[in-house]
């Protein structure tokens, strides 16, 4: 069995972009009419990042310590990743997504004690005709009938279809509160999607969730909800929505 292998890079990342935006938002320390530091800003931001730098990583705590005194080029390796950084922030500021974007500012649930953390749902959503990604569609996340509640304000419901995004849409749910931790439960969810020209689909679902001491505070690619692909078809062509049951 593997001991636990760490991305050392990751960690310099998420804490260079989060001290250089903390720094925007208190100090000023770029035009913040130039510069978004909202959350969805800078996991992009991190994202652009790791894609652009080669990651370093380790076993143990042993490891920490062998890089921390084997690295001579630890100055200019940080002075990159900087430089990479606002590059970064710039680049994403520009091409932000369609969604609304305040500033970080410690955002946090306001649910305290027991609560279920709910995993970012992401699925596709395509044209049955062609396969190509639809685009200028509206897409609901609903539970028993209503919209579901969303993590904070960097997260849409409902959620605005681009042409950028392929077809692809996410939904950060609210997390609900549990009477204790570690408790089980499936909770029913449904996709909600309609268009002109296009018959209305309906796609039911279920996420089981144990529940956690307190909730998450940040976005973590290793809770997601992967839905399969989703298609939308013109009036009386084979296969018509796609509708699904609860198991």
């Amino acid at each position: 069995m593997f001991e636990e292998i760490h991305n050392t890079t990751e960690d310099m990342v998420f804490a260079l972009v989060n001290e250089i935006c903390d720094s925007i938002e208190t100090h000023g320390g770029a035009d913040p009419d130039s510069i978004c530091t909202c959350q969805q800003c800078r996991q992009d931001t991190a994202c652009y990042v790791l894609n652009r730098t080669a990651p370093r990583y380790l076993v143990s705590n042993r490891g920490v310590v062998r890089v921390e005194q084997t690295t001579i080029d630890r100055q200019q390796y940080t002075a990159d990743i900087t430089a990479l950084i606002w590059e970064g922030l710039k680049r994403v500021h520009h091409n932000r997504r369609s969604t609304t974007h305040v500033p970080n500012r410690g955002e946090k649930a306001q649910i305290t004690g027991p609560v279920f953390n709910f995993p970012t749902i992401i699925g596709r959503l395509l044209n049955g005709s062609n396969f190509e990604p639809l685009a200028g569609i509206t897409v609901e996340l609903r539970r028993e009938g209503e919209l579901v509640r969303v993590r904070d304000q960097n997260w849409q419901n409902p959620y605005n279809l681009v042409a950028n995004t392929e077809g692809t849409f996410t939904f950060w749910p609210y997390p609900l509160a549990a009477d204790a931790e570690g408790l089980r439960s499936s909770f029913e969810f449904s996709i909600h999607v309609e268009a002109a020209g296009l018959e209305t689909l309906i796609h039911f679902f279920s996420i089981p969730v144990i529940s956690e001491d307190k909730p998450v505070e940040s976005y973590s690619g290793t809770r997601t909800f992967r839905l399969p692909d989703l298609y939308m078809f013109p009036p009386g062509e084979s296969g018509n929505a796609y509708i699904d049951a609860p198991d």
